[in-house]
């Protein structure tokens, strides 16, 4: 097995060791389309409706040295060739470094295309014979630029909480027979992660200013039968938890590789149960803000990132847009160069985020062997570079291993360099602050 790793660290040191005059702001947009559009999930097929309006949603933060901001948009993914469309406009434009821009995608398979197929196309060909629409991908990228602008001149002091909470909303999907011939469905005895990893911000006074959950499911409540627009589980539960709370919630979706929600693939949302994710988890996230009882304006923010470089698949073709996330060894062997970054915040939190869908059983490894008391891992961010499988899982086939660019021992090289990164860079920062002090 080959492993080739490079780190790239931008960790800047603060000048304290806690952040003085921590700012916040939160930006809700409508990116609903006027007009029918490709939905991007299962099958080709076209939209004649809209059950839920979709969003961008959009949380700046900024501790006085580093602004960094997060975007949670009800889509099911992008190409890593989109993001880092947005990502130059945005430096070029706003000197924002891509390295604190985090595009998390909710990963419902109700909503538009965006931008170039990139990866899928590779596996599943016969769904993107079409263009996608330039027009609605123009407008869904300026509407994010423009919500990130106005983002950082609404920045305003604020405070910080951060807390766990647990919703039994997801299950397995794994499921296997009597001879070990595993299909997409349930399993009750698999791998999950039921975990909610909660972000709470408020104003200077108190109040609240907006709620960040972090929790893993596939938003695949509605089957390839529904056409009508959605934000799925993560948009209705989004809502949810505004209509019951005043202020925006970013749902930012884990590793849900091999994780659907307990109501999966229905034809229509009252044939799948959808408006029960209201209970299911939009009450659990509401339950998990409530016992988030304490908060600070001390906020130090340390953004970092590594490339994870792991052999692919022999023979595996490579699209055009990704040109900058190949590359190929003087041996000849074809890599996968995997972006990773890490958000830090103060000394108990460690967010780590990548353009995969990954099983959980790979995060919840990274979180068992991380030193900070709250590890997230925020899934479908910047980009999509298909699944990410256990060496375990990939014996017993399925459908995922078929979209995964990777060779065997991709979880094990991932988990090693992440582990790796928080027990070090990330621990070693602080330490190291404390000695310039």
């Amino acid at each position: 097995m080959f492993l080739f790793i490079t780190f790239l660290i931008s960790f800047a040191l603060p000048k304290d060791l806690a952040g003085q005059g921590f700012r916040a702001a939160v930006v809700k947009v409508d990116i609903t389309p006027e007009n029918p559009q490709m939905l991007l999930g299962y099958q080709a097929r076209q939209s004649n409706g809209v059950n839920d309006k979709i969003y961008h949603r959009i949380v700046a933060m900024d501790d006085g040295k580093t602004q960094f901001f997060i975007i949670s948009t009800d889509i099911c993914l992008v190409s890593p060739s989109q993001y880092d469309k947005l990502a130059a406009r945005l430096k070029s434009q706003y000197k924002i470094d891509p390295m604190n821009l985090w595009w998390t995608a909710t990963h419902t398979h109700s909503a538009p295309e965006v931008g170039p197929a990139g990866l899928p196309a590779v596996f599943l060909g016969d769904r993107y014979r079409h263009d996608f629409d330039a027009k609605y991908t123009d407008l869904v990228e300026q509407k994010l630029i423009d919500g990130i602008v106005t983002a950082r001149k609404n920045l305003a002091p604020a405070r910080l909480g951060v807390g766990w909470g647990h919703a039994n909303a997801n299950i397995n999907r794994r499921a296997r027979d009597e001879n070990g011939k595993t299909t997409l469905g349930m399993n009750p005895d698999g791998p999950v992660d039921r975990r909610i990893g909660m972000l709470r911000l408020e104003k200077e006074n108190g109040s609240l200013l907006a709620l960040i959950a972090n929790y893993a499911i596939h938003g695949t409540v509605m089957s390839g039968e529904n056409l009508k627009i959605s934000g799925d589980a993560p948009g209705v539960v989004s809502e949810y938890v505004e209509q019951k709370t005043g202020v925006p919630l970013l749902f930012i979706n884990g590793a849900a590789g091999d994780i659907a929600p307990i109501y999966s693939v229905y034809p229509s949302p009252r044939a799948g149960h959808l408006d029960h994710f209201k209970v299911l988890l939009g009450d659990k996230i509401l339950d998990a803000n409530k016992s988030i009882t304490a908060t600070t304006n001390e906020v130090t923010l340390k953004t970092g990132g590594t490339i994870v470089e792991t052999p692919r698949k022999d023979g595996l073709k490579w699209p055009e847009d990704l040109g900058n996330y190949t590359r190929t060894t003087k041996t000849g062997v074809n890599l996968v160069r995997l972006p990773i970054r890490f958000l830090k915040i103060n000394q108990d939190v460690a967010i780590w985020s990548a353009p995969l869908e990954l099983f959980c059983e790979i995060s919840n490894e990274i979180r068992d062997h991380s030193p900070f008391p709250y590890t997230f891992y925020f899934g479908y961010t910047n980009g999509w570079l298909g699944y990410l499988l256990t060496e375990e899982e990939l014996k017993y086939g399925g459908y995922e291993p078929t979209v995964s660019p990777y060779a065997p021992g991709a979880a094990k090289t991932l988990t090693e360099a992440v582990v790796n990164y928080i027990q070090g860079e990330m621990r070693s920062n602080y330490n190291n602050a404390r000695k310039v002090e």
